[in-house]
This record gives structure tokens, sequence and C-alpha cells, in this order.
């Protein structure tokens, strides 16, 4: 099997250089690209995964539907399609994609771990049937959009990222408005 890569870039986007992705994610990670992908179905409900405890980068915690690194010279709406695909089992169609926040960048720690990236955030609607790949995904679970807005409030075992992206989203017209639009 072939080593994944992830693209190295400063803090302009600009590419640096690839690196192995099971030797970037360490205590002194550096700036590289991502993407999270959230997804909705027709009842208004997100879809969360909980990562495999298998996973070097938080493992076991529960984040948004897909979460990933574009391989180089890849899109981030085709990073996602690829990811859900071999994640998730779920075939998503590209132009179905959404992109909300182009320019999300961030860092954060967890048990000596360093996430950094800059992550572009989209979105996905329509009616998916998760099956989960174990070495991914340790389960999956649908959720109302405000009742997981209340949810990353109070004390959780979210990713960092998944919360500052749906707080970032729930603040944005564009994605209220496609959201209000889908469910009517």
């Amino acid at each position: 099997m072939m080593n994944e890569h992830v693209v190295l870039v400063d803090e302009q986007n600009n590419r640096l250089g690839l690196e192995d992705k099971c030797r970037v994610h360490t205590a002194d990670t550096p700036l590289h690209r991502g993407f999270s992908l959230f997804m909705f179905n027709k009842q208004g409900e997100l879809l969360l995964q909980q990562r495999s405890e298998s996973k070097i980068a938080w493992p076991e915690i529960w984040s948004n539907s897909v979460c990933g690194h574009p391989a180089d010279g890849e899109t981030p709406q085709d990073a996602a399609k690829r990811r859900a695909k071999f994640e998730l089992g779920i075939d998503i169609d590209l132009d179905s994609i959404h992109l909300i926040l182009p320019k999300y960048q961030y860092k954060f720690e967890h048990k000596g771990i360093v996430e950094n990236e800059i992550c572009p955030v989209m979105v996905v609607l329509g009616e998916f049937e998760p099956k989960p790949n174990p070495d991914e995904v340790k389960d999956t679970r649908w959720i109302e959009w405000p009742k997981f807005l209340e949810e990353i409030e109070k004390p959780n075992s979210y990713s960092q990222w998944c919360k500052e992206e749906a707080n970032l989203l729930s603040e944005n017209k564009q994605f209220n408005d496609l959201l209000k639009q889908y469910l009517s």
C-alpha cells in the first residue's frame, strides 16, 4: 500500500512540500492542508463520526462527518468525496458539495498530538446511509443541528475543530440560507 502524504504549506497556503501522513502529526506538527465536511439529511440532522481507536490524532473522539487531507494537486471537494467513500462508504456527487468556509485555519493539541491545518469547511445535503470503515470510524450517529449546537457548548468529547467549525457555520449566512432552503 502506498504511503499517504499531506501537503505542507505556509500561512498563505502556498505549497512547501509533502510529508508522510504517518510522520506529520506530532507535538510539533507543521502547517498543512486539510478539509472538513458536514453532512446533513432531509430531517436537518448532522452525521457525526467517532474516530477509530487506531487513529494517531484524536482517537475515539467524536467529530464532524468527514475530515482529512487533500492529496497533492487534489481539491478539497475531491478529497471530501474520496474520504467520504473510504471512511463511510458514501458516494457523494461533487456538484452537491458546498464550500462554506474556504479559509478556515486552526491549531489544536490533544494528548500531545497537534493538528495544524488550513482546513476549508464544506457542507453536503442529501440522504446518506453510512457503512463505516472500522479502520477509520468506530461509530456514527445522526443528531439534530440545533441540539448539536447546544451539546457542543457543554463538556463533551468532540474534536476542537468540529466545535469551532460548527459555531462558525451556525453564524454563516450562506450556510443558514442553504440549510433553510434544503429543509423547506
